[in-house]
């Protein structure tokens, strides 16, 4: 089982979701990067669940640094960091321990794990860790933000529901980042609001699009073919247990378009270089252009619903039917969304130390 991301800072996961603990390693982070533990708990706060619109099971999240941070800087060493798990229920999965619940990854683990694998609340595969994701997403972003980087994300469309468009970014990504759920338009964020509890109350679930905004970044950075920007960010993202799909600048819309309608023209004002347009969300050629990148995500509907449905008993190769039981979001995207802030800027402190050199982010 591989469990780490990134070549030059990387991060590596452990644990499960009824285990005692979850947790990460950060290595490769510069020595002398302040690390700001209030930032770190506000960032996990707009991951936890609770609430009308999201799972009942709750946990405080705190990080513990174990290794790697000395008054409050980062001494060069891997960074170590903990959660505990205190509010597990492990008898809600033992009803259902061969049945494979549907879209969930019960029956592929089994088949790979040969049996062994924790399957309590979806163990190591579970949304759960994505804690310690956002928990080492937080250094990064934190990193980032100090050489004048900036990322924001908010839900583009739930449902049938569409938020506006980012219009100022700087603006925009300010008001991400402390917002509890992340709708850039109000009326829409309640319209939003309403389809989840309309689904939770059918026993369903719903999911939607993520957009990203990154601004700030320098041209140039990335490779060519298998470690483009592209390649990179999305290895990250696809990490997220909910992505089904991304797309970076236009993506798909760009079918519609002859070239001469997708082209991004460049300009100069005689010092800076930019383009008219930025149908290829600020990269050509797998490398930074130094526009801001923009990038989609589609999130899936949470698989576990409290509907019945059909499935097999991979132990006795019954057809048979489940209905799912314990405590389940009935839509993750807005809890998602500083998960793929992290994902975003770990890969991102992975692609500039590639570029520039370990202390590029001091």
């Amino acid at each position: 089982m591989k469990n780490t991301f990134g070549n030059n800072v990387s991060i590596t996961l452990f644990g499960e979701s009824h285990g005692r603990a979850i947790g990460a390693v950060l290595d490769g982070i510069s020595a002398g990067i302040k690390i700001d533990e209030e930032f770190i708990a506000r960032q996990l706060s707009l991951r936890a669940g609770g609430g009308e619109l999201s799972t009942p099971r709750k946990e405080k999240d705190k990080a513990e640094i174990v290794s790697g941070v000395f008054n409050s800087y980062s001494t060069g060493a891997p960074i170590c960091i903990l959660i505990k798990n205190e509010n597990q229920k492990s008898s809600d999965y033992s009803e259902n321990r061969y049945k494979a619940r549907p879209s969930h990854a019960d029956y592929a683990a089994y088949c790979k794990y040969h049996g062994f694998e924790d399957y309590r609340g979806g163990g190591h595969f579970s949304g759960r860790l994505t804690a310690p994701i956002v928990a080492a997403g937080a250094i990064a972003i934190s990193a980032l933000s100090a050489k004048g980087i900036k990322i924001g994300t908010h839900i583009a469309e739930l449902a049938y529901v569409k938020d506006k468009n980012f219009t100022d970014y700087e603006k925009d990504i300010a008001f991400l980042s402390t917002a509890d759920f992340p709708a850039l338009d109000s009326e829409k964020r309640e319209l939003m609001k309403a389809e989840i509890l309309k689904t939770k109350k059918d026993g369903d679930s719903v999911g939607g699009t993520l957009e990203t905004v990154i601004t700030g970044l320098p041209a140039g950075v990335g490779e060519p073919f298998f470690d483009s920007v592209e390649s990179v960010l999305s290895h990250a993202l696809f990490s997220m247990p909910a992505v089904k799909g991304i797309q970076f600048g236009k993506g798909f819309d760009l079918v519609t378009l002859r070239g001469s309608e997708a082209n991004d023209e460049f300009v100069t004002d005689g010092e800076k270089i930019t383009t008219r347009t930025n149908n290829n969300g600020g990269i050509n050629g797998g490398i930074t252009n130094g526009m801001p990148i923009i990038l989609k995500t589609v999130i899936k509907p949470t698989p576990s619903i409290y509907k019945t449905q059909n499935t097999v008993d991979f132990k006795s190769k019954q057809n048979t039917k489940i209905t799912v039981t314990g405590r389940h979001d009935p839509a993750i995207i807005h809890r998602a969304r500083v998960v793929q802030d992290s994902l975003c800027a770990l890969a991102l402190c992975d692609l500039l130390t590639e570029r520039y050199g370990e202390d590029y982010l001091v």
